[in-house]
């Protein structure tokens, strides 16, 4: 599959001026804030999210200033769910450095999480942009409804499928929607094309969340184990579901006794992990994330060829495909 630079070629010129405008966006006269941000800023990931938005605005007609302006709401959003994730989640590492909250505690990391939503949401009323607003408001409630259906399920350990993709749509795939969505809104007004990328949007990150949910059951690192991390914090995903969903009443009872009273237990959450892929889990759960990628694909294929429609392509199996 194509690396990132390859799906990059038809919007280098593009994410290569968001930098700069990001930036602009982010901006406070607050010293400790601007100091901050400035870390963050330092961190960045690969932007996956403002590609998606850009391609989609070229698959759809192209480029105009607005674009910008969605990109930079989709980061700004992202960004701010990162901070507050790793509160939520009490990580004290992101993408290999200290997280905001490591170094200057919770409640600092919620307040600049706060900020820097309320800087996306202003970027749109300030340039009247109401329809952006509607959209990147829609994908907060729903990420935010995922995140606390998760945490539910968490703890009541009573996960089925339906809830499962009911969690995975708002709390992954809703922000990758609206980032096809709000790039195609940029250059038009047709509404049907817009539902059209979001429902594209839908299944790509279906298909990103379970790619995320197989890394945790892989080895890696120096020792080669799986993290077993969705585990450690009770959380059932696809491969256990399916584990779950294809045993007796008496080992699901067993298991899920497992998941609640040694979770913190090294050694069995590494017997857990062995099971769940003895089993099949990650077999079933690498089929069900390519339903999602194929499907995806198919609806991208309706689209009229470009470099931009190729690229999206290419994206959609980088989700897929990639190391981490």
């Amino acid at each position: 599959m194509g690396s990132l630079d390859i799906i990059r070629k038809p919007i280098t010129h593009e994410l290569d001026e968001f930098e700069d405008y990001f930036k602009s966006t982010i901006k406070s006269d607050i010293p400790l804030l601007s100091l901050i941000i400035q870390y963050i800023l330092r961190k960045k990931g690969k932007q996956m999210r403002p590609m998606f938005v850009f391609l989609a605005a070229k698959m759809n007609g192209g480029f105009n200033e607005t674009t910008h302006m969605a990109a930079s709401s989709i980061e700004l959003l992202h960004t701010a769910t990162l901070v507050h994730d790793d509160v939520v989640d009490e990580s004290y590492e992101r993408r290999g450095s200290f997280s905001i909250n490591a170094l200057w505690k919770n409640k600092l990391a919620v307040l600049v999480g706060d900020f820097i939503l309320a800087k996306g949401l202003l970027l749109n009323i300030d340039n009247d942009n109401y329809r952006f607003l509607k959209l990147i408001s829609r994908s907060v409630k729903d990420m935010s409804e995922g995140e606390i259906l998760q945490m539910r399920k968490s703890r009541k350990l009573d996960l089925d499928y339906d809830s499962y993709f009911e969690i995975i749509e708002k709390k992954t795939a809703s922000l990758i929607a609206t980032s096809l969505a709000i790039g195609a809104a940029s250059v038009t007004d047709d509404n049907e094309v817009i539902e059209r990328m979001f429902r594209i949007g839908i299944d790509v990150g279906i298909a990103f969340q379970i790619k995320d949910d197989i890394f945790d059951y892989q080895a890696k690192g120096a020792l080669g184990k799986p993290t077993g991390n969705d585990i450690k914090e009770k959380k059932i995903t696809m491969p256990l579901l399916y584990v779950l969903s294809n045993s007796d009443e008496k080992e699901r009872r067993r298991i899920l006794n497992e998941v609640k009273k040694k979770h913190k237990n090294t050694a069995k959450v590494q017997e857990l992990v062995k099971l769940v892929v003895d089993r099949g889990g990650l077999d079933y759960a690498t089929e069900q994330m390519n339903v999602y990628r194929d499907r995806a694909i198919q609806r991208i294929l309706e689209f009229p060829e470009t470099d931009a429609r190729a690229s999206l392509i290419e994206l959609v199996n980088y989700v897929t495909t990639r190391k981490k």
